[in-house]
């Protein structure tokens, strides 16, 4: 045990060297000024930010602290973030592209197959792939904790929807379609979305810091959230933010997942990679893979076989045209082939794969309270300007 985390940190320091080195001759200052002045404007009071390629790390910098206050913990390699959504790719869809890959689950396959209530109401033909294309009919969010106690409610208020629109035929970004898949997981595995993902995605990668409910042990590490004046009456830190997948324990398809930039660097990196990555664990640099090339190119693809314009991948988002004056969160720059998604709380990762370019942005913009939008101009600028920096060295 003690020769492999030594190996682990000796791998991780060459990473660093070759990082450094690599960013040599770049000039990173403007993302540095954004940052800083987005934190001087309290838009979030600290960010973990790493930018690099599918394979290395160009940029690595932490910025401010946990709160605004003086003595708060600064930010560091080690700080962990809720990820919100960001938990639908990384956890909820990499347990589905697993499923997929040895064939235990088809795109096809309907809800109700796994779900069998859930067939009421007209929903009996909604199928996994209308779940990750978030197009199933369902409404976009409901306030569980208003009416329901645990999961088992959560799971029943859900049967009970009647379609919203008809399925297939609209998007309609909705939290519920990822609760389902989380549910529909772990009927199929037998064992919590938590428990499956450490087991067949976080632990392989080496992401030791990644995964729902972090220990007590890892929340002096943890930047709190908001301080929740409707429901729990507290300030949150290491517990989920969002209300639904706090009522079904911490462990959600659509939210609950924690981590930290250079966890979610190797796991992006990774399917860059076409879902190849090297062991952390073993005496040499041996590459392995964590899901076949083809599962890869079919799930991060923007799906187009819709009557209805799309832009979403299958449970990942790619590059979106402006909707008024709300920009597109991954900027202007980032080229078409691209994927990515973000989290309520101010996460968000992306990956341009015809530039290969990665960027791995992490706030906790909802301290102390989620009235606070102001990185919604943040992030489409530090996208462009870590293209620009990288393209016209």
């Amino acid at each position: 045990m003690i020769y492999l985390k030594t190996m682990k940190r000796l791998f991780i320091i060459i990473i660093l060297m070759i990082s450094h080195a690599y960013a040599f001759g770049y000039d990173f200052g403007k993302i540095d000024s954004l940052i800083e002045n987005s934190i001087s404007k309290r838009y979030f009071p600290g960010a973990q930010l790493i930018i690099g390629t599918s394979g290395n790390i160009i940029y690595e910098k932490y910025y401010g602290r946990f709160t605004y206050e003086q003595d708060s913990r600064a930010v560091d390699s080690y700080s962990i973030y809720d990820l919100a959504s960001v938990t639908k790719a990384v956890a909820t869809t990499s347990a589905i592209m697993k499923l997929y890959d040895e064939n235990r689950i088809k795109l096809d396959d309907r809800v109700s197959d796994f779900i069998p209530e859930f067939a009421s109401n007209d929903k009996g033909n909604i199928t996994i792939l209308n779940l990750l294309l978030h197009n199933s009919g369902l409404k976009a969010w409901i306030p569980f904790y208003k009416t329901c106690t645990c999961k088992d409610d959560v799971l029943k208020a859900i049967c009970g929807l009647p379609l919203e629109y008809k399925t297939g035929s609209a998007y309609l970004y909705s939290d519920i379609n990822f609760i389902l898949l989380g549910i529909i997981s772990e009927r199929i595995t037998g064992a919590s979305l938590a428990d499956f993902c450490r087991d067949s995605i976080f632990n392989p990668l080496g992401m030791e810091e990644t995964g729902f409910t972090p220990p007590e042990r890892l929340k002096e590490f943890t930047a709190p959230t908001e301080y929740d004046s409707n429901w729990r009456h507290r300030q949150l830190c290491g517990e989920v933010h969002d209300e639904a997948a706090a009522l079904i324990g911490g462990v959600s398809g659509n939210a609950g997942l924690f981590s930290r930039a250079r966890d979610l660097y190797t796991f992006v990196r990774m399917l860059a990679n076409g879902g190849k990555y090297y062991n952390p664990y073993t005496r040499g640099l041996r590459e392995e893979r964590m899901f076949t090339e083809t599962t890869v190119n079919l799930f991060l693809k923007k799906y187009e076989a819709l009557d209805y314009p799309n832009t979403r991948a299958l449970g990942w988002d790619t590059k979106q045209p402006p909707i008024g004056s709300y920009r597109s969160q991954c900027g202007e720059l980032i080229s078409e082939n691209c994927f990515g998604h973000t989290g309520y709380t101010g996460t968000s990762i992306w990956c341009d794969k015809e530039k290969d370019i990665i960027i791995i942005f992490l706030t906790n913009r909802v301290y102390p309270s989620r009235n606070n939008d102001g990185i919604k101009e943040v992030r489409p600028e530090l996208h462009n300007l870590t293209i620009q920096t990288l393209t016209n060295k």
